[in-house]
């Protein structure tokens, strides 16, 4: 039985009709792409003009002559009840609800109307099929956080195995756990790996430390697609060299839809078929491809909220090969409140610190993972997990990569711990400004 088909169905999501409709949409040839696009553009605009207060309250005092001149959504302007949001027609009762993780720092309660959910999984079915994986039938090996309290883990872990995977809970990873998580895929016949990217690049190491590739120990493993948090191309190499299976990065947003997915040839695919992704300038405004900018996403088919010209708090490029029926990201770059504002007057991507101490690190040294704060304008901390302290040489290296990168004058500050503090969710957050 199609287990996950059949779940989604029990809760009134219109799966089938879902499907069919991505394929319609899919078949459309590129030539009339453009077309479509710009069709459901000005349907759900509207449709949210005629039958959402909280939208046209947001649009009501200003002067629209064209898409360009509408008001872009923020994550804060949506911080009020959600009744106060729901277009006409919808309750709480006939929707699906949910949350943002709040890793942007403006968490919020969102919904979708049932077919556009549906059709956002039509889309996770659709690009997992590119590696042969079936929702319905393929076992996932899922790193992921987990609740810990008891009513929680339990319905969790009824989740779990109603949708044919199994959970390996990431808040603890010290090399105990991990040779339990090892055991666990000498018994299972996984055929992916699923989950957030620095939690399985530890589990990489391990295997790195044991000489051990993960494909000779679970012949059955035919991917590994990581979420949610950035994946560096070193990153990438090492994970292939360990588990012996290609490593798909996954970009998405929970309120929306899967944003990007990279398909076999390593390509970048931008999901437009249920969004319209812009990417726009400091001042808002639409920037051509291959330029980077904020990242501006709307929902082309969630009638229930509006997710019009929406913010998502994300940096990227879309590449110059697009076209309108495909487009690539050809680059995402962090987040835009993830930014280090230095003495000098320099702003850089926080993430900057991130990449350029990475290499230094980790070379050689025992350290597992580690993140960054920025504590004033020219204090930094990096807090690490290792079973020793990073010597005087190591961190000689480190201040002279950043100095080289960014400018002198840094203070930089190490602080060894045995397990780093993960968000609820499981996700760790790899740099952040408290300035």
């Amino acid at each position: 039985m199609n287990w996950f088909d059949f779940t989604l169905k029990l809760k009134g999501f219109p799966i089938e009709e879902a499907k069919v409709h991505l394929d319609k949409i899919q078949a459309i040839p590129e030539e009339n792409y453009a077309d479509y696009i710009e069709a459901k553009k000005q349907e759900i605009l509207e449709f949210h003009l005629q039958h959402n207060s909280f939208y046209k309250n947001l649009v009501i005092d200003k002067k629209i002559e064209k898409w360009e001149d509408l008001p872009i959504l923020t994550k804060k302007d949506l911080q009020q009840p959600l009744q106060d949001r729901l277009s006409e027609g919808y309750s709480t009762k006939n929707v699906y609800i949910n949350k943002t993780s709040g890793s942007s720092g403006h968490p919020f309660v969102f919904a979708k109307d049932k077919f556009s959910h549906a059709l956002t999984w039509s889309v996770i079915f659709n690009r997992f099929g590119w590696f042969g994986l079936d929702f319905n039938s393929s076992f996932q090996a899922r790193f992921y956080g987990i609740p810990l309290d008891k009513f929680g883990y339990y319905k969790e872990r009824l989740k779990d195995k109603m949708a044919t995977r199994y959970r390996f809970p990431i808040f603890n990873l010290n090399d105990e756990k991990l040779k339990g998580f090892l055991a666990e895929f000498y018994k299972k016949k996984f055929n992916y790996i699923n989950g957030y990217t620095s939690s399985i690049e530890l589990f990489a190491k391990y295997l790195r430390k044991k000489n051990i590739i993960l494909k000779d120990v679970c012949p059955t493993l035919k991917v590994c697609i990581v979420t949610s948090e950035m994946l560096f191309p070193e990153t990438k190499k090492l994970l292939e060299n360990q588990f012996g299976i290609p490593v798909v990065n996954e970009y998405g947003a929970s309120e929306l839809d899967l944003l990007a997915f990279q398909n076999p040839k390593d390509e970048w695919v931008l999901n437009n078929e249920s969004l319209y992704i812009e990417v726009v300038n400091k001042n808002n405004q639409p920037l051509p491809y291959g330029s980077e900018g904020k990242i501006i996403v709307t929902s082309l088919y969630n009638k229930a909220h509006p997710f019009i010209r929406y913010e998502l708090g994300d940096l990227g490029v879309i590449s110059e090969k697009s076209t309108a029926k495909h487009q690539f990201l050809q680059k995402l770059t962090g987040r835009t409140n993830d930014v280090a504002k230095l003495p000098s007057g320099k702003i850089v991507p926080g993430l900057t610190f991130y990449y350029v101490t990475k290499s230094i690190i980790e070379d050689g040294s025992e350290v597992k993972e580690f993140v960054i704060k920025q504590k004033e304008k020219d204090t930094f901390e990096i807090t690490y997990v290792s079973s020793e302290e990073i010597s005087a040489e190591k961190e000689n290296e480190i201040k002279a990569s950043i100095e080289k990168y960014l400018e002198k004058g840094l203070t930089l500050q190490l602080n060894r711990v045995d397990v780093l503090k993960r968000k609820k969710s499981g996700k760790l957050k790899q740099f952040e400004s408290l300035i």
